[in-house]
Protein backbone atom coordinates (compact mmCIF):
# COMPACT_ATOMS: atom_id res chain seq x y z
CA UNK A 1 0.00 0.00 0.00
CA UNK A 2 3.05 2.46 0.60
CA UNK A 3 4.45 2.08 -2.45
CA UNK A 4 1.66 2.58 -4.34
CA UNK A 5 1.22 5.70 -2.61
CA UNK A 6 4.67 7.08 -3.38
CA UNK A 7 3.93 5.63 -6.97
CA UNK A 8 1.40 8.19 -6.72
CA UNK A 9 2.94 10.77 -5.33
CA UNK A 10 5.50 10.67 -7.56
CA UNK A 11 3.69 10.61 -10.96
CA UNK A 12 2.05 13.68 -9.55
CA UNK A 13 4.83 15.86 -9.43
CA UNK A 14 6.20 14.57 -12.34
CA UNK A 15 2.71 15.98 -14.35
CA UNK A 16 3.03 19.02 -11.91
CA UNK A 17 6.73 19.25 -13.43
CA UNK A 18 5.22 19.18 -16.98
CA UNK A 19 2.74 21.45 -16.38
CA UNK A 20 5.00 24.52 -15.35
CA UNK A 21 5.93 25.95 -18.49
CA UNK A 22 2.69 25.95 -19.66
CA UNK A 23 1.41 27.26 -16.47
CA UNK A 24 4.54 29.84 -16.72
CA UNK A 25 3.11 31.23 -20.42
CA UNK A 26 -0.76 31.36 -18.54
CA UNK A 27 0.44 33.57 -15.87
CA UNK A 28 -0.76 36.83 -17.26
CA UNK A 29 2.20 38.46 -18.28
CA UNK A 30 1.87 39.92 -22.07
CA UNK A 31 4.72 39.18 -23.99
CA UNK A 32 6.07 41.46 -26.59
CA UNK A 33 7.93 40.26 -29.63
CA UNK A 34 9.89 42.93 -31.82
CA UNK A 35 9.28 41.86 -35.89
CA UNK A 36 12.09 44.61 -37.98
CA UNK A 37 12.25 43.99 -41.71
CA UNK A 38 13.68 46.10 -44.06
CA UNK A 39 11.00 45.57 -46.93
CA UNK A 40 8.16 47.50 -47.39
CA UNK A 41 5.51 46.31 -44.76
CA UNK A 42 2.33 44.00 -46.54
CA UNK A 43 -0.81 45.13 -47.79
CA UNK A 44 -4.19 44.28 -46.43
CA UNK A 45 -4.19 41.36 -48.36
CA UNK A 46 -0.82 39.64 -47.27
CA UNK A 47 1.21 38.94 -44.60
CA UNK A 48 4.27 39.76 -43.52
CA UNK A 49 7.26 38.13 -45.52
CA UNK A 50 7.02 34.62 -44.25
CA UNK A 51 5.62 35.29 -40.79
CA UNK A 52 3.13 32.69 -40.79
CA UNK A 53 5.52 29.95 -40.70
CA UNK A 54 6.92 32.29 -37.80
CA UNK A 55 3.52 32.80 -36.00
CA UNK A 56 2.93 28.96 -36.65
CA UNK A 57 5.87 27.72 -34.69
CA UNK A 58 5.24 30.04 -31.86
CA UNK A 59 1.66 28.86 -31.34
CA UNK A 60 2.68 25.36 -31.60
CA UNK A 61 4.93 26.06 -28.53
CA UNK A 62 2.27 27.82 -26.56
CA UNK A 63 2.71 30.96 -27.96
CA UNK A 64 -0.21 32.92 -28.89
CA UNK A 65 -0.91 35.99 -30.48
CA UNK A 66 -3.68 38.46 -28.52
CA UNK A 67 -3.62 36.06 -25.71
CA UNK A 68 0.55 35.66 -23.76
CA UNK A 69 2.11 37.65 -26.89
CA UNK A 70 1.93 40.70 -29.23
CA UNK A 71 3.42 40.96 -32.23
CA UNK A 72 5.08 44.82 -33.29
CA UNK A 73 6.22 44.76 -36.94
CA UNK A 74 8.13 47.59 -38.18
CA UNK A 75 9.20 47.65 -41.77
CA UNK A 76 11.71 49.95 -43.08
CA UNK A 77 10.39 50.36 -46.60
CA UNK A 78 14.01 49.67 -47.94
CA UNK A 79 14.79 53.25 -46.24
CA UNK A 80 17.83 52.89 -43.56
CA UNK A 81 16.38 56.03 -41.36
CA UNK A 82 12.93 54.21 -41.29
CA UNK A 83 14.91 51.11 -40.37
CA UNK A 84 16.24 52.66 -37.85
CA UNK A 85 14.06 54.47 -36.32
CA UNK A 86 11.51 50.92 -35.94
CA UNK A 87 14.55 49.89 -33.84
CA UNK A 88 14.11 52.64 -31.92
CA UNK A 89 10.22 52.26 -31.50
CA UNK A 90 10.69 48.88 -30.38
CA UNK A 91 13.13 49.44 -28.04
CA UNK A 92 11.00 52.64 -26.44
CA UNK A 93 8.18 49.48 -26.26
CA UNK A 94 10.05 47.93 -24.24
CA UNK A 95 9.65 44.53 -26.51
CA UNK A 96 11.23 41.21 -24.85
CA UNK A 97 12.81 40.13 -28.10
CA UNK A 98 13.56 41.61 -31.30
CA UNK A 99 13.44 39.30 -34.36
CA UNK A 100 15.85 40.75 -37.11
CA UNK A 101 15.47 39.67 -40.29
CA UNK A 102 18.47 40.24 -42.93
CA UNK A 103 22.17 42.40 -41.95
CA UNK A 104 20.56 45.64 -41.89
CA UNK A 105 17.56 45.43 -39.92
CA UNK A 106 20.39 43.38 -37.20
CA UNK A 107 22.24 46.73 -37.72
CA UNK A 108 20.08 49.08 -36.88
CA UNK A 109 18.60 46.67 -33.86
CA UNK A 110 22.21 46.42 -32.30
CA UNK A 111 22.72 50.09 -32.88
CA UNK A 112 19.47 51.06 -30.73
CA UNK A 113 19.95 48.09 -28.15
CA UNK A 114 22.97 45.98 -26.34
CA UNK A 115 20.29 44.53 -23.60
CA UNK A 116 17.29 43.42 -25.55
CA UNK A 117 17.89 40.00 -26.88
CA UNK A 118 18.00 39.85 -30.54
CA UNK A 119 17.04 37.12 -32.48
CA UNK A 120 18.86 37.33 -36.04
CA UNK A 121 18.16 35.32 -39.27
CA UNK A 122 21.01 37.02 -41.10
CA UNK A 123 22.46 35.36 -44.33
CA UNK A 124 25.14 38.09 -44.89
CA UNK A 125 26.92 39.01 -42.09
CA UNK A 126 30.34 36.78 -40.57
CA UNK A 127 28.89 37.46 -36.80
CA UNK A 128 32.25 36.99 -35.15
CA UNK A 129 34.24 38.78 -38.01
CA UNK A 130 31.77 41.73 -37.17
CA UNK A 131 32.00 41.60 -33.36
CA UNK A 132 28.66 41.01 -33.02
CA UNK A 133 28.94 37.46 -31.45
CA UNK A 134 32.52 36.15 -29.39
CA UNK A 135 31.98 32.46 -30.81
CA UNK A 136 29.62 31.07 -32.27
CA UNK A 137 29.56 28.53 -29.57
CA UNK A 138 28.83 30.77 -27.10
CA UNK A 139 28.23 34.34 -28.19
CA UNK A 140 28.36 36.26 -25.03
CA UNK A 141 26.40 39.14 -26.19
CA UNK A 142 22.93 40.36 -26.80
CA UNK A 143 22.78 38.57 -30.32
CA UNK A 144 22.45 35.58 -31.73
CA UNK A 145 20.27 33.51 -34.29
CA UNK A 146 21.06 32.04 -38.00
CA UNK A 147 23.60 32.77 -39.73
CA UNK A 148 25.33 31.71 -42.71
CA UNK A 149 28.93 30.13 -43.63
CA UNK A 150 29.42 32.47 -46.61
CA UNK A 151 33.08 31.75 -48.52
CA UNK A 152 31.61 27.62 -48.30
CA UNK A 153 28.26 28.23 -49.77
CA UNK A 154 29.28 30.81 -52.54
CA UNK A 155 32.07 28.52 -53.48
CA UNK A 156 29.92 25.58 -54.20
CA UNK A 157 27.18 27.83 -56.37
CA UNK A 158 30.44 28.86 -58.27
CA UNK A 159 30.85 25.09 -58.56
CA UNK A 160 27.55 24.54 -59.42
CA UNK A 161 27.45 26.93 -62.21
CA UNK A 162 30.65 25.74 -63.80
CA UNK A 163 29.29 21.77 -64.00
CA UNK A 164 26.45 23.87 -65.94
CA UNK A 165 28.58 25.94 -68.00
CA UNK A 166 31.89 24.51 -68.86
CA UNK A 167 34.52 26.67 -69.43
CA UNK A 168 32.93 29.59 -67.41
CA UNK A 169 35.32 32.13 -66.52
CA UNK A 170 33.46 35.48 -65.54
CA UNK A 171 30.04 35.71 -63.22
CA UNK A 172 28.19 38.74 -62.59
CA UNK A 173 27.15 38.90 -58.62
CA UNK A 174 24.09 40.82 -58.12
CA UNK A 175 23.77 41.88 -54.62
CA UNK A 176 22.65 45.04 -52.24
CA UNK A 177 24.88 47.47 -51.33
CA UNK A 178 22.53 48.29 -48.12
CA UNK A 179 23.60 45.17 -46.30
CA UNK A 180 26.48 44.09 -45.07
CA UNK A 181 29.04 43.80 -48.07
CA UNK A 182 30.98 40.41 -46.21
CA UNK A 183 28.75 37.97 -49.01
CA UNK A 184 30.43 40.09 -52.12
CA UNK A 185 33.90 39.33 -50.59
CA UNK A 186 32.97 35.83 -49.73
CA UNK A 187 31.91 35.66 -53.31
CA UNK A 188 35.49 37.51 -54.48
CA UNK A 189 37.73 34.87 -52.32
CA UNK A 190 35.42 31.63 -53.63
CA UNK A 191 35.71 33.22 -56.99
CA UNK A 192 39.77 33.44 -57.08
CA UNK A 193 40.06 30.18 -55.83
CA UNK A 194 38.08 28.84 -58.78
CA UNK A 195 40.01 31.02 -61.29
CA UNK A 196 36.43 32.80 -61.81
CA UNK A 197 36.35 36.11 -62.37
CA UNK A 198 33.62 38.03 -60.14
CA UNK A 199 31.69 41.29 -61.45
CA UNK A 200 30.12 43.05 -58.58
CA UNK A 201 26.63 44.67 -60.10
CA UNK A 202 24.79 46.58 -57.40
CA UNK A 203 21.15 46.72 -57.35
CA UNK A 204 19.79 49.04 -54.61
CA UNK A 205 15.90 49.29 -56.14
CA UNK A 206 13.91 47.17 -58.80
CA UNK A 207 14.41 50.07 -61.17
CA UNK A 208 18.55 48.67 -61.21
CA UNK A 209 17.94 45.50 -62.61
CA UNK A 210 17.92 45.83 -65.82
CA UNK A 211 20.39 48.07 -66.23
CA UNK A 212 22.63 45.57 -64.19
CA UNK A 213 22.40 43.04 -66.12
CA UNK A 214 22.82 44.70 -69.40
CA UNK A 215 25.74 45.44 -67.79
CA UNK A 216 26.67 42.27 -66.97
CA UNK A 217 25.88 41.13 -70.63
CA UNK A 218 28.21 44.01 -71.92
CA UNK A 219 31.00 42.70 -69.57
CA UNK A 220 30.52 39.12 -71.13
CA UNK A 221 29.92 37.42 -67.63
CA UNK A 222 28.60 33.93 -68.86
CA UNK A 223 26.05 33.29 -65.30
CA UNK A 224 24.82 35.50 -63.04
CA UNK A 225 24.76 35.14 -59.04
CA UNK A 226 22.32 36.64 -56.97
CA UNK A 227 23.53 37.02 -53.74
CA UNK A 228 20.04 37.42 -51.40
CA UNK A 229 18.05 39.90 -49.86
CA UNK A 230 14.91 40.66 -48.22
CA UNK A 231 14.88 43.33 -51.35
CA UNK A 232 15.75 40.35 -54.27
CA UNK A 233 13.67 38.10 -52.34
CA UNK A 234 10.61 40.33 -53.83
CA UNK A 235 11.46 40.34 -57.10
CA UNK A 236 12.56 37.04 -57.80
CA UNK A 237 10.43 36.71 -60.44
CA UNK A 238 12.08 39.98 -62.39
CA UNK A 239 15.39 38.83 -61.84
CA UNK A 240 14.94 35.16 -63.25
CA UNK A 241 12.88 36.91 -66.29
CA UNK A 242 15.76 39.26 -66.82
CA UNK A 243 18.59 36.68 -66.86
CA UNK A 244 16.61 33.99 -69.19
CA UNK A 245 16.61 37.26 -71.87
CA UNK A 246 19.88 37.92 -71.31
CA UNK A 247 20.59 34.06 -71.93
CA UNK A 248 22.77 34.20 -69.10
CA UNK A 249 22.34 30.69 -66.51
CA UNK A 250 21.55 32.44 -62.78
CA UNK A 251 21.83 30.60 -59.32
CA UNK A 252 20.12 31.85 -56.21
CA UNK A 253 19.81 31.02 -52.72
CA UNK A 254 16.59 29.68 -52.30
CA UNK A 255 14.05 27.61 -54.08
CA UNK A 256 11.52 30.27 -55.07
CA UNK A 257 14.06 32.00 -57.13
CA UNK A 258 14.28 28.68 -59.48
CA UNK A 259 10.26 28.10 -59.22
CA UNK A 260 10.26 31.67 -60.62
CA UNK A 261 12.17 30.68 -63.47
CA UNK A 262 15.84 30.96 -62.45
CA UNK A 263 18.37 28.27 -63.53
CA UNK A 264 19.16 26.72 -60.12
CA UNK A 265 19.19 27.56 -56.20
CA UNK A 266 21.28 26.46 -53.75
CA UNK A 267 20.60 27.02 -49.97
CA UNK A 268 19.00 26.59 -46.81
CA UNK A 269 14.82 25.64 -46.42
CA UNK A 270 13.61 29.52 -45.42
CA UNK A 271 10.68 27.99 -43.73
CA UNK A 272 12.99 26.28 -41.47
CA UNK A 273 14.94 29.16 -40.68
CA UNK A 274 11.61 31.10 -39.56
CA UNK A 275 10.62 28.12 -37.70
CA UNK A 276 14.13 27.71 -36.05
CA UNK A 277 13.80 31.63 -35.02
CA UNK A 278 10.86 31.12 -32.84
CA UNK A 279 12.42 28.15 -31.49
CA UNK A 280 15.08 30.60 -30.35
CA UNK A 281 12.15 33.23 -29.27
CA UNK A 282 10.36 30.42 -27.08
CA UNK A 283 14.10 30.24 -25.23
CA UNK A 284 14.26 33.64 -25.02
CA UNK A 285 10.62 34.48 -22.99
CA UNK A 286 11.35 31.15 -20.62
CA UNK A 287 14.23 32.98 -19.55
CA UNK A 288 17.70 31.95 -21.32
CA UNK A 289 19.96 34.80 -22.27
CA UNK A 290 20.96 35.23 -25.73
CA UNK A 291 24.83 35.28 -24.65
CA UNK A 292 24.36 31.62 -24.16
CA UNK A 293 22.20 30.27 -27.14
CA UNK A 294 24.85 29.10 -29.56
CA UNK A 295 24.48 30.95 -33.05
CA UNK A 296 23.40 27.93 -35.39
CA UNK A 297 23.97 27.74 -38.84
CA UNK A 298 21.60 25.92 -41.92
CA UNK A 299 22.36 22.35 -41.60
CA UNK A 300 20.81 21.38 -44.52
CA UNK A 301 21.03 22.98 -48.26
CA UNK A 302 18.80 22.03 -50.93
CA UNK A 303 19.72 22.41 -54.84
CA UNK A 304 16.61 22.77 -57.34
CA UNK A 305 17.06 22.89 -60.75
CA UNK A 306 14.60 24.52 -63.62
CA UNK A 307 15.13 21.86 -66.33
CA UNK A 308 12.62 23.93 -68.60
CA UNK A 309 14.59 26.76 -68.00
CA UNK A 310 17.77 25.10 -68.71
CA UNK A 311 16.33 24.26 -72.33
CA UNK A 312 15.05 27.52 -73.11
CA UNK A 313 18.99 28.46 -72.18
CA UNK A 314 20.54 26.03 -74.57
CA UNK A 315 21.66 24.42 -71.76
CA UNK A 316 22.21 20.97 -70.97
CA UNK A 317 22.40 19.89 -67.24
CA UNK A 318 24.78 17.06 -66.46
CA UNK A 319 23.01 14.00 -65.51
CA UNK A 320 25.40 13.48 -62.61
CA UNK A 321 24.21 17.46 -61.44
CA UNK A 322 20.49 16.09 -61.89
CA UNK A 323 21.10 12.84 -59.65
CA UNK A 324 22.14 15.34 -56.62
CA UNK A 325 19.23 17.59 -57.19
CA UNK A 326 16.61 17.77 -54.38
CA UNK A 327 13.63 18.72 -56.68
CA UNK A 328 14.03 19.15 -60.87
CA UNK A 329 11.27 21.66 -62.16
CA UNK A 330 10.15 20.80 -65.76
Amino acid sequence: MKSTVNGLAIAAALLLLAALPAAAQQSGKMYRIGYLNPNPGPSVSTPPFRTPVFIKRLSDLGWIEGQNITLEYRFGERDEAKLRNGALELVRLRVDVIVAISSSSLRAARTATATIPIIAIDLETDPVASGLAQSISRPDKNVTGLFLDLPELNGKRLQLLREVVPGLTRVAVLWDPSLDPAPLKAAEVAGRTANILIQPAPVRRPADFNQALRGATAQRAGAIMVIQSPMLDMHDRDIADLAVQRRLPSIALFRRFTESGGLMSYGPDLNALFTQAADYVDRILKGAKPGSLPIERPARFELVINRNTAKTLSLTIPPSLLLRADEIID
